[in-house]
C-alpha cells in the first residue's frame, strides 16, 4: 500500500515585466499569499487575488506546484 504524499501549493503574485510571461519586476514586493493542502483550495485562493487585480493588467498571481519542486521524480499520482 503506498503512503499518499501531500500535494502542497503555494500561490503568490506580483507586477511582472510583460503580462504574457511570468517575469517579476521585484522579487522583495511579491506577494506571498499563502501554501495550501491541494490544488483545489490554491486555485480559491488565486482566483480571488487575481479578481481583486483584474484591472491591472502588470499583476499576475500564480500557483506553484511546491511538491514537483521538492520530489520532481515522484510519479504524478503518488
Amino acid at each position: 500500500m503506498s503512503e499518499q504524499r501531500s500535494k502542497i501549493h503555494l500561490v503568490m503574485g506580483g507586477r511582472v515585466k510583460d503580462p504574457r510571461a511570468v517575469e517579476f519586476v521585484n522579487l522583495s514586493e511579491m506577494d506571498l499569499v499563502g501554501v495550501y493542502p491541494d490544488y483545489e483550495a490554491a486555485e480559491d485562493a488565486w482566483r480571488s487575488k487575481a479578481q481583486q487585480t483584474v484591472d491591472d493588467a502588470e499583476m499576475k498571481y500564480v500557483v506553484v506546484h511546491l511538491h514537483k519542486l521538492l520530489e520532481p521524480d515522484l510519479p504524478e499520482d503518488v
